[in-house]
C-alpha cells in the first residue's frame, strides 16, 4: 500500500505540474495548443490517479459513469467554434452540479458530527455550486438563443437577488454553529439554485461571455472546497488555479468592455443597456476624412487597421490605404490585422488565389 501512496503523489505532483505549465501556455497564441495538451494530459493523470486510490472498493459505478460520460461528452464536443461559449457554460454546469452533489452527500454522511471548519467549507462548496449550476444552463441557454438574450429587469432586483444570497448565506452559518439543523439544508441548495437564475436574467445575451467567465470562477472555488471536504491537495490545487485565472479574466473582460466589475459580480450590470420604454438610445455618428482621422490618430504610438470582409472591403480599401498613408507621414506605427471571418476564409483558400483584400493588406505592409 506505501508504494501505491507513493505513485499516487507521484501522479499527483505531475498534475499539478501540468495544470499549472497549461494556464502559462495558454496566456500565449504561440504556446497555446501546447498549452491545451498539457491540461489534457494533466487531467488524465489526475483520473487515473483517483482510480488508484486506496478508498475505492467498487469500480463498477465508476466504470458506467465513465461510459456515461464519454457518450455525453464526445458529441458535445463536436461544436462549432462559435458554440464554444456555451458548450464552456454547459461544462460548468455539470461541474457545479458535481460539487453539489458531492457536498450533499457528505453532509449527509457526517451530520450532525460536523466539526465547524468542516461545516463552512461543505457550504461555501454547496452555495457556489448550487448558483453556478443554473446559472451557467442560464447563460448556455441564452448564448443558444434558446432563452430570450434581452435583459429582463425590474425593480429592487439587486434588494431581491443580495437578499437571497443572504439567507443561504445565512443558514450556513447557522448549520456551522448549528449542525444538528439538517432540515436546514435542502434550503442551503434551494435558495442558491433559485439566485443562479436571478443572476443571470437581467443581463444581456451579448454580456454572456463575460459571466461565464465569473461562473468558471465560481465552479473552480467549488471544487476547491470540495477538496478540503475530500482531503484531496489536488483538487484544491485544481480548483484554486480555475477560481484565480477566471476571476483574473473577468475582470480583464470587464476593463475591456468598459464595464464595472461590481455590476458582473452581483449580475446587474444588463440594467445599463435598458432603455426608457418609447425611447430610442441616440448615438452620435461622425464621418471623417482620413486626413481628418489622421489628425485625430495622431497622438496614439501605434494604430491598429482591422478591415471587415466581403463588399465591404472592396468599396473601403482606397480609404483604408490613404488613412494608411496619411498615419504614417505623421510617424504613427500602424499595423493591419485581418478580420477573424476574413482570416478563416484566407485558411480555405490558401491553397487558391488571394483575393484582393489580402493583396491590399500585403502591399500596405510593404
Amino acid at each position: 500500500m506505501f508504494a501505491s501512496e507513493n505513485i499516487l503523489e507521484i501522479t499527483y505532483l505531475i498534475a499539478t505540474a501540468l495544470f499549472v505549465l497549461s494556464l502559462k501556455w495558454l496566456s500565449s497564441p504561440v504556446t497555446a495548443r501546447r498549452g491545451v495538451w498539457a491540461g489534457e494530459v494533466g487531467m488524465l493523470l489526475a483520473i487515473a490517479g483517483t482510480l488508484l486510490h486506496k478508498g475505492i472498493v467498487d469500480y463498477r459505478w465508476i466504470a458506467i459513469g465513465l461510459v456515461l460520460g464519454t457518450i455525453i461528452g464526445v458529441p458535445l464536443g463536436r461544436v462549432a467554434m462559435t458554440a464554444v461559449p456555451q458548450r464552456t457554460a454547459l461544462s460548468h454546469a455539470f461541474g457545479a452540479l458535481c460539487v453539489t452533489l458531492v457536498g450533499t452527500a457528505e453532509f449527509y454522511l457526517r451530520a450532525p458530527n460536523v466539526s465547524q471548519f468542516m461545516m463552512g467549507v461543505l457550504s461555501l462548496e454547496v452555495i457556489l455550486g448550487a448558483l453556478t449550476f443554473t446559472g451557467s444552463l442560464m447563460a448556455a441557454g441564452k448564448l443558444q438563443e434558446v432563452l430570450p438574450q434581452r435583459p429582463i429587469t425590474y425593480k429592487g432586483q439587486n434588494l431581491v437577488n443580495l437578499g437571497l444570497l443572504a439567507i443561504a448565506i445565512g443558514i450556513g452559518v447557522t448549520l456551522v454553529l448549528h449542525p444538528d439543523k439538517t432540515f436546514l439544508f435542502p434550503f442551503m441548495i434551494g435558495i442558491p439554485l433559485a439566485f443562479g437564475v436571478m443572476m443571470i436574467i437581467p443581463i444581456g445575451g451579448a454580456d454572456m461571455p463575460t459571466v461565464i467567465s465569473l461562473l468558471n470562477s465560481y465552479a473552480g472555488l467549488s471544487a476547491a472546497a470540495m477538496g478540503f471536504v475530500l482531503g484531496s491537495k489536488l483538487l484544491i490545487v485544481a480548483g484554486a488555479l480555475d477560481g484565480a485565472s477566471g476571476f483574473i479574466l473577468s475582470v480583464n473582460m470587464s476593463k475591456a468592455m468598459n464595464r464595472s466589475f461590481t455590476n458582473v459580480l452581483f449580475g446587474a450590470f444588463g440594467q445599463e443597456q435598458v432603455v426608457a420604454a418609447g425611447a430610442t438610445e441616440a448615438r452620435p455618428v461622425r464621418s471623417a476624412s482620413p486626413e481628418e482621422a489622421a489628425g485625430i490618430l495622431a497622438a496614439a504610438s501605434k494604430v491598429v487597421i482591422v478591415p471587415g470582409y466581403g463588399m465591404a472591403v472592396a468599396q473601403a480599401q482606397h480609404k483604408v490605404r490613404e488613412l494608411y498613408d496619411a498615419l504614417t507621414k505623421r510617424g504613427v506605427d500602424v499595423k493591419f490585422g485581418i478580420h477573424p471571418v476574413a482570416r478563416r476564409k484566407r485558411r480555405d483558400k490558401s491553397r487558391g488565389p488571394r483575393g484582393s483584400e489580402q493583396s491590399h493588406l500585403r502591399h500596405a505592409d510593404s
